[in-house]
């Protein structure tokens, strides 16, 4: 790998800069992330295979979003003890936030 790049901005001090990264195909990026990781080339390949997998069940863009419920939270970020499934909404403007709040 490239000797060491520091950003000003982030202090990444990483084996390559982000355009080197970008300008990589995919086998020069996986030695990348075996570089800097803590797994085996083994775990790096069957991880990527489960990806692999899940992406034929995540919903396209532009696709109907899968239904689910939600709790709603109070204003202090407490359970209210009331659900809403995203179905309610159809036809009205929906904005979701993920995220930990704990």
């Amino acid at each position: 790998m490239s000797e060491n790049v520091q950003n000003s901005e982030n202090l990444w001090n990483g084996p390559v800069t982000l355009a080197q990264y970008s300008a990589m195909d995919f086998a020069q990026k996986r030695d990348v992330w075996l570089e800097i990781s803590n797994i085996t080339g083994a775990e790096f390949d069957a991880h990527m295979a489960r990806e692999k997998a899940r992406e034929a069940s995540v919903p396209k863009v532009g696709a109907m979003a899968p239904d689910f419920t939600a709790d709603v939270l109070g204003v202090d970020g407490s359970r209210t003890g009331k659900q809403l499934r995203l179905s309610d909404l159809r036809g009205r403007p929906v904005g979701l936030v993920f995220g930990s709040y704990t």
